[in-house]
């Protein structure tokens, strides 16, 4: 019997100690940027997001970065990278990287990969997510059309995508809402991050008469310009307000964390499936910096009321009558868009002067 009783004493050791033993190799966890994590704006988020993991989960998690990463062979060459390196879950954070996400995730099914911004998921490993940035710009759209003394405001766009064509017409609709003067001048950077390019597009825009800055590219360099000029801005992803202290009205604020402690948890605990979430305001994905007190009060207290009731889902930004640019009925009264249609949106709204690029 006291044999036995060893016997089992060393079983219940081994098996208490297996658990602890699998515990001691962390979940490796990595991330591919699309700018350097100094931006300040969208790839300092997603950074700061890595950085939370971290802080939840300690050692028994590892993460890792690339920084810089075009879009194209280089995505696929660094996400391969990592999945020969033995990385459990790989956050492609640039809408671009989508081709080379779904290619790396064929030759590595046993890696879980989550793209940012995407709509390509031709594997069960693949998820994708995404935050309904158009709704932060409805609130800055409106905050703009009350603030611009010259009725221009102008817009610093990255790339011709969904993404970027939705928030400037959420803006300009909100804008237009409170002003009918406004005017939108749109320079195309076709560059997520360019501060040089960002800087000219910022100037030039100056030169034809807008006093606002908005930008969908990850700089600072346009709120900067604003500060030196005197003019106003909105912070993009991030909060800017150290580049502009009188310039910066607002900034929508892009909060990663939430969603990718999650994630690695799942990855953890096993319960990891591929899903398509897209979050906003009231999910807490996408937030703002205070609102500046050069705004005016009554401006301030609707803006919040705005935010507030889209939080709630009591208002949908883009709720008809809305027309094409061309005059066409794209939403009758009192109808509210589809995600299917905005996520293919691809058309400016009517009152934007200027030519969508091809």
């Amino acid at each position: 019997m006291k044999h036995a009783r060893l016997l089992t004493g060393a079983l219940m050791a081994l098996a208490l100690a297996a658990p602890a033993a699998a515990q001691d190799d962390p979940v490796k966890v990595g991330f591919i940027y699309v700018g350097p994590v100094g931006d300040f704006g969208w790839t300092h988020e997603h950074d700061l997001a890595r950085q939370a993991v971290e802080e939840e989960y300690g050692d028994a998690v590892e993460t890792s970065f690339v920084e810089s990463v075009p879009e194209g062979p280089d995505a696929e060459r660094v996400m391969t990278q990592m999945a020969l390196s033995g990385t459990d879950l790989i956050f492609a954070t640039s809408f671009g990287y989508g081709p080379a996400v779904n290619n790396v995730a064929e030759r590595f099914p046993d890696v879980a990969f989550e793209h940012a911004t995407g709509y390509q998921q031709d594997h069960p490993n693949v998820s994708l997510y995404n935050a309904r940035f158009y709704q932060g710009r409805a609130v800055i759209g409106h905050i703009a059309g009350h603030m611009t003394e010259t009725s221009t405001i102008g817009y610093i766009a990255s790339f011709p995508i969904p993404e970027v064509i939705r928030g400037i017409n959420a803006a300009f609709i909100h804008a237009r809402e409170v002003n009918p003067d406004v005017e939108f001048r749109i320079v195309w950077a076709y560059s997520w991050f360019d501060p040089a390019q960002e800087a000219s597009a910022a100037e030039a825009l100056i030169e034809q008469g807008a006093d606002i800055l908005m930008q969908h590219t990850d700089s600072t360099a346009p709120m900067s310009i604003a500060e030196d000029r005197g003019l106003y801005a909105f912070g993009q992803a991030s909060n800017m307000i150290d580049f502009g202290p009188n310039a910066q009205l607002t900034a929508i604020i892009d909060n990663w964390a939430p969603y990718y402690i999650e994630r690695v948890g799942e990855v953890m605990d096993g319960t990891w499936e591929a899903g398509n979430v897209w979050t906003g305001i009231g999910d807490g994905t996408v937030a703002f910096a205070d609102f500046s007190d050069a705004i005016p009060e009554e401006v301030r207290e609707s803006a919040a009321a705005l935010r507030d009731r889209i939080a709630a889902g009591d208002y949908h930004p883009f709720t008809g009558p809305i027309n094409r640019r061309d005059g066409s009925e794209w939403l009758a009264e009192g109808e509210v868009a589809t995600d299917e249609a905005l996520l293919a949106m691809d058309f400016y709204v009517e009152g934007i002067t200027s030519e969508l690029p091809e």
